[in-house]
């Protein structure tokens, strides 16, 4: 299961962003794992004076930036579960300024971070590799758009990308 697989009526356009970001060769769950190491390195190399900057008033830190990846990939695999398992219930949106505050990351350490980053991509990674390709491709509604599986999968992916791509350019 690769992007290039995708189609463009499997999700909203606004996800395009994201999905651009993922590599049109790379398959799903070896992009998962890849991903992994390249996020959990990039974070951990982050200097710990940088770690609560904000490049402009009303930004997150670089910490809330990481929990924001982290509860984006909680809510998206969330998706992709109920679809994958051919609920056609329509999934509701989330606001992610409301989760930073009640997240309290300024008050994890980085290890703290990165302990929770790994577990839950482990998660999703062995919840990943129990799907077949039809349930891949099922179609369900998140956020008032059709959304398949496999493209609330990849967003994930393209997420941290955008979010790792932000942090290099504004805040480091």
């Amino acid at each position: 299961m690769k992007v290039s697989d995708l189609k463009a009526s499997e999700y909203n356009n606004y996800y395009q962003t994201y999905i651009s970001k993922v590599s049109n060769t790379a398959s799903l769950v070896e992009s998962y794992k890849e991903a992994q190491n390249q996020v959990t390195s990039f974070f951990k190399a982050i200097p710990e004076n940088k770690l609560e900057f904000k490049y402009a008033p009303g930004k997150w830190t670089i910490k809330e930036v990481f929990q924001h990846i982290i509860d984006t990939e909680r809510v998206f695999m969330y998706r992709c579960f109920r679809i994958a398992r051919h609920d056609k219930t329509p999934l509701s949106g989330f606001e992610q300024d409301d989760y930073i505050v009640p997240s309290k990351s300024n008050f994890k350490t980085m290890d703290m971070l990165v302990e929770e980053y790994e577990a839950v991509r482990q998660s999703s990674i062995v919840f990943l590799k129990s799907l077949n390709p039809e349930d891949l491709k099922f179609i369900g509604n998140a956020s008032g758009s059709n959304v398949s599986a496999r493209a609330a999968a990849f967003i994930i992916l393209g997420h941290e990308i955008h979010h790792i791509d932000v942090i290099k350019n504004k805040y480091l």
